[in-house]
């Protein structure tokens, strides 16, 4: 009699996990810093996403598996993300961010891009809709540094372009 307990004891603990590991991504985040660097005089942007959600949107737009550390699959990666986040100044024009690279694990993916002899005080829009047209739950989250104070946005499928001041 004890062996079908145990059994039943391991079965349970097995669907437990099961579902632990089903439920551990109810959450779609991405999180974008953009901060002035004084020695380049730049304003950089890194975005980081997780990766799971990277490869689900691309794998349902192109009907195909992404590897991200290609250079076709970045380019791809790359004409989205140009798409979907902008920044514009005070006359509404979009302020040039050229792109510096992407990295990729099994937990995220960062873009690396940047307004070259661009402060970010210039920065007046900030528009980010990255996979929130995928991912309807979908929450950004943008840090701006400009003139040393932290300003935070938050953007989602119903709020995509923010104003800065």
């Amino acid at each position: 009699m004890k062996l079908p307990r145990i059994l039943m004891l391991v079965c349970a603990c097995a669907c437990v996990c099961v579902n632990m590991s089903a439920s551990a991504h109810r959450f779609h985040a991405g999180l974008t810093d953009i901060s002035y660097n004084e020695r380049t005089g730049s304003t950089e942007v890194v975005h980081t996403y997780m990766a799971h959600d990277v490869e689900a949107m691309l794998t349902e737009l192109y009907q195909r598996q992404f590897d991200l550390s290609d250079p076709d699959d970045q380019a791809v990666l790359r004409n989205y993300i140009e798409k979907q986040f902008w920044l514009a100044d005070k006359d509404g024009r979009r302020l040039p961010l050229n792109w510096v690279g992407v990295t990729a694990d099994t937990d995220s993916v960062v873009v690396f891009q940047e307004a070259v002899r661009t402060a970010a005080v210039s920065v007046e829009t900030i528009h980010d809709a990255v996979l929130s047209d995928f991912l309807p739950d979908q929450q950004n989250t943008v840090n701006l540094t400009a003139n040393g104070s932290l300003r935070t946005f938050g953007f989602s499928s119903n709020r995509v372009e923010l104003p800065v001041h």
